[in-house]
């Protein structure tokens, strides 16, 4: 009777610490998620200057200007050509 009871008593002692340990683990999860989510916003976040400052930089600003006038020129050549 006795060997049942101190089982009992460690399977209860047993679940008590893993349940505080649930608590702690889901806790760390929580803050990994957090830090992830926050880590992700950051990187969105300078991805988007990035390539804001690409765009609107001088090199992109002429190529796009020199394309658009070399789209115009075309239309216009085959435009007042007979068909």
């Amino acid at each position: 009777m006795r060997l049942y009871l101190a089982v009992a008593v460690l399977l209860l002692a047993l679940v008590a610490y893993t349940e505080a340990q649930e608590d702690t683990v889901e806790r760390r999860f929580a803050e990994f998620g957090n830090q992830m989510t926050e880590m992700g916003k950051n990187l969105a976040e300078k991805a988007k200057t990035t390539l804001d400052q690409i765009r609107d930089s001088e090199f992109a600003v002429n190529s796009r200007n020199w394309f658009n006038d070399q789209f115009e020129k075309l239309k216009t050549k085959f435009g007042d050509s007979p068909q």
